[in-house]
């Protein structure tokens, strides 16, 4: 987009590269220090680093295999791409399954983010997910070549990682951290559409109601001390409701994550902004 690379590494339910060309008139026009307390795929923070070179940049997530792995991408790209080759010549589906076990071990370390993202690339529909026990049961995915190896990706991500604070915290440990000079983006898990439309289990701990208003709590605190802010959500009553008085701007996001094919199409989204715009 506009001459900068996106280099996502992991796919992630909600990525927001899709929606970059949406997002652009929407950023503020000065800021020193960025947040991203739902890190995710990553697509916002690399737009950002290499658009606006803010002073100090903080990723954030409570997530910690994904946490590991951004901070294995940054310290140790060279290690993990070795062991993704390794992945990628004995990849099977019987191989997926000792794997997926091994994972479920929780061994930690980066051989723990090489075998995150091969069975990232390789299980059923790219969905991070974790049952009750905390363990990743999603089943292979039958591709004919996965990019299980992305080699210029992992290169380039590591190289804008450089500098950046990454940290496995609850997204309310920002309150305190974040000044008046600073843009913080919240992309959290969305507040479903209906009953049975959302796709929250990226861990056992789903993203309830409450968390929803304890985000609205911290965003109109952080709005307090005159940070510059943006959130994005479904677009549903509660949210409406939860941040009513703000910069309320909708966009068109295509949804990827669904098993019916018929549900995969283009919806509304909010973008929460608490500051005016040009557009």
């Amino acid at each position: 987009m506009n001459g900068f690379d996106i280099p996502i590494f992991v796919k992630w339910a909600g990525g927001k590269s899709q929606l970059l060309s949406q997002f652009e008139p929407y950023f503020p026009d000065v800021f020193s220090g960025y947040f991203e307390p739902f890190l995710g795929g990553g697509a916002v923070f690399y737009y950002v680093k290499q658009k606006y070179s803010p002073e100090r940049i903080v990723l954030s997530d409570s997530n910690k295999i994904l946490i590991d792995c951004y901070i294995n991408v940054r310290d140790s790209v060279e290690d993990l791409i070795e062991l993704l080759k390794v992945h990628q010549k004995n990849h099977s589906e019987r191989y997926y399954y000792k794997i997926r076990d091994t994972f479920n071990a929780r061994l930690g370390g980066i051989d723990e983010s090489s075998m995150f993202l091969y069975l990232n690339k390789t299980c059923f529909n790219g969905l991070y997910r974790e049952n009750s026990k905390g363990e990743f049961n999603v089943p292979f995915g039958k591709y004919k070549n996965p990019n299980i190896v992305n080699e210029e990706a992992l290169k380039k991500a590591s190289e804008l990682l450089q500098g950046v604070d990454i940290v496995l915290r609850d997204f309310e440990d920002i309150e305190g951290k974040v000044t008046g000079e600073d843009l913080v983006y919240f992309d959290p898990p969305y507040h479903p559409l209906s009953e049975t439309s959302s796709f929250t289990g990226y861990t056992n701990g789903c993203f309830t109601d409450k968390d929803q208003v304890r985000l609205s709590r911290l965003y109109k605190e952080l709005d307090k001390e005159g940070a510059k802010l943006k959130l994005s959500n479904s677009d549903t009553p509660l949210i409406r409701e939860l941040f009513d008085g703000y910069n309320i701007q909708v966009v068109k996001a295509r949804r990827n994550i669904n098993c019916k094919g018929n549900g995969r199409g283009k919806i509304n989204e909010l973008l929460i902004l608490n500051y005016e715009t040009n557009n």
